[in-house]
């Protein structure tokens, strides 16, 4: 599969709420994400921090991770929240201590990463029992929005890629256009 990042040039399509919602909304993210105070979590594939920001507020810190400058740029330009720290990294090079994280996010970026290295590299920042959530664009949707679906997975090949990192899924949905996977180290 060949990987692709959003065009940085379309960034304010990623502040449209209406339709980011209609995908995964505040509510949901919170539910799957199970966010609190003393929580450090990562949101893998940040852009311009619009999910970051709903969690931002109910955590300690979460790193709005992006391997595109400009796309923190486009954060910065909005406002970044005191508990939000940018980190300009690949998915495969997290600078981030073994163990040391609560949590991963990836809400629609998850097939702009993932491969079995940089699921390793995941699997190594979160603690043991730490969760991993992903929501992205279902290789089998409908294909109404998002990427081209030769971009993306099929949630049976997101969770093979999660628990051949050594996570366990304990929540895998798909739904028309996306699909929810929730795993734990």
């Amino acid at each position: 599969m060949g990987f692709h990042t959003f065009d940085s040039e379309r960034a304010d399509a990623l502040e449209d709420a209406a339709t980011r919602y209609r995908y995964c909304s505040r509510e949901e993210l919170h539910a799957l994400v199970g966010p609190h105070p003393d929580m450090r979590l990562a949101d893998l594939g940040s852009g311009t921090g619009f999910y970051t920001d709903d969690l931002a507020p109910h955590v300690e810190r979460v790193y709005a991770v992006d391997v595109q400058s400009t796309m923190h740029d486009h954060y910065r330009e909005k406002g970044v929240p005191d508990s939000v720290a940018l980190v300009e990294a690949d998915a495969v090079d997290l600078p981030f201590a073994a163990d040391e994280l609560d949590a991963v996010v990836s809400t629609m970026t998850f097939h702009e990463f993932a491969d079995p290295e940089a699921m390793a590299e995941v699997a190594r920042v979160v603690r043991p029992g730490g969760r991993l959530v992903t929501v992205d664009w279902d290789r089998n949707g409908d294909g109404a929005a998002g990427p081209p679906r030769d971009e993306t997975y099929a949630l049976g090949d997101a969770v093979s890629l999660q628990t051949d990192a050594g996570f366990t899924v304990e929540r895998a949905t798909t739904r028309p256009e996306t699909f929810v996977c929730v795993a734990r180290r």
